[in-house]
């Protein structure tokens, strides 16, 4: 029989971190859960720390495989999973006690498949001072964290739109905005998923495809701004360790996966809605905005300058674009040589 929520977490070198994300679902004021946590290889002592807890609490299951990445390791957490919802959990990151309470009961009373929160937006740069002077971060919460919010009195917004929503662009010019292709923002109906597979060859901005994918079941989904999310800044993770060039390609990556899917969609209101917010600012943000300062020999880049010029001659440029796009556009132009 199955849970609630199924709350996977892919766990890779975070022996610091994952006690501190555990103890935090475990302090959850709804109890109908189960955690599946996906040792990718980790060579750190995380799998003995997950097996200590789940010896105590039955509701945490530890699954091993040998390291194939994040979105490897979250394909087999979907798999394995149970529950009614699933929610991504990062293992150096942790979730307000009342969000799976507040989650699931929105979610079941609008009748949605997804239910959203955010980020709280000062508890990453506080971490970051804390770390910085030498204070404690792992066991440091943020006053926010003891805040206890009434259910009727939640602000939230319901609709089968969420490409209008949905965008990568810091500045949208909509209410109750999705902003950011964040995977553990939200619960997500289990049944809605299970044939959306994180793409295991790109290993940063994996979650553009993933969301571009999602658009097209047209999900109704309930948009709350409570800030329910602990950002880590963890200076070992991916984030932080991957180099720009990487983080470029991945984009690219992400980018070409993205287009081909929505190839397939026939609603153009839909289409131009992913086009002008989730197409573009990924170009604009994460790809043309970094191309200028990758310092690295024209060798070095081939791999990138290979890919953007297929995509070009594919059309994926040729978008009606807004003034602040029309700089992205040249930027690519000019390094390939169009």
């Amino acid at each position: 029989m199955g849970t609630a929520v199924s709350v996977i977490i892919p766990v890779y070198k975070v022996e610091k971190f994952i006690s501190r994300t555990l103890d935090a679902l475990i302090e959850q004021t709804f109890k109908d859960w189960e955690v599946i946590c996906v040792n990718d290889g980790s060579p750190d002592s995380s799998r003995e720390i997950i097996l200590e807890y789940a010896r105590r609490d039955s509701r945490i299951k530890l699954i091993d495989k040998p390291n194939g990445g994040v979105s490897s390791a979250r394909n087999t957490g979907v798999k394995e999973a149970s529950g009614e919802f699933v929610l991504f959990l990062d293992s150096d990151d942790f979730i307000h006690p009342q969000t799976l309470e507040i989650a699931v009961a929105l979610g079941r009373k609008n009748g949605s498949d997804m239910v959203t929160w955010y980020k709280d937006s000062s508890y990453r740069i506080k971490a970051i001072l804390r770390y910085k002077m030498g204070m404690d971060t792992i066991d440091y919460r943020p006053q926010g964290f003891s805040k206890v919010y009434n259910l009727d009195a939640v602000d939230s917004f319901t609709t089968d739109s969420l490409f209008e929503h949905l965008s990568e662009s810091p500045v949208m010019p909509i209410a109750y905005p999705v902003k950011h292709f964040y995977i553990w923002r939200m619960i997500v109906k289990r049944s809605l998923i299970q044939d959306i597979l994180f793409d295991t060859a790109i290993s940063f901005g994996e979650e553009f495809p993933w969301w571009s994918a999602l658009l097209l079941k047209k999900p109704r989904v309930t948009i709350t701004s409570l800030p329910f999310y602990y950002y880590y800044p963890n200076f070992s993770s991916l984030e932080f360790s991957s180099t720009r060039v990487k983080k470029v390609y991945y984009w690219i990556l992400g980018l070409e996966k993205s287009a081909a899917i929505l190839s397939s969609c026939d609603n153009r209101y839909m289409k131009e809605c992913w086009v002008r917010e989730c197409k573009w600012p990924v170009i604009r943000i994460h790809i043309s905005s970094k191309l200028g300062r990758l310092k690295t020999s024209g060798a070095d880049i081939s791999h990138i300058t290979d890919r953007l010029s297929t995509l070009w001659d594919r059309g994926v440029f040729d978008d009606p674009v807004t003034s602040r796009d029309v700089k992205a556009r040249e930027t690519i132009a000019r390094l390939i040589g169009r």
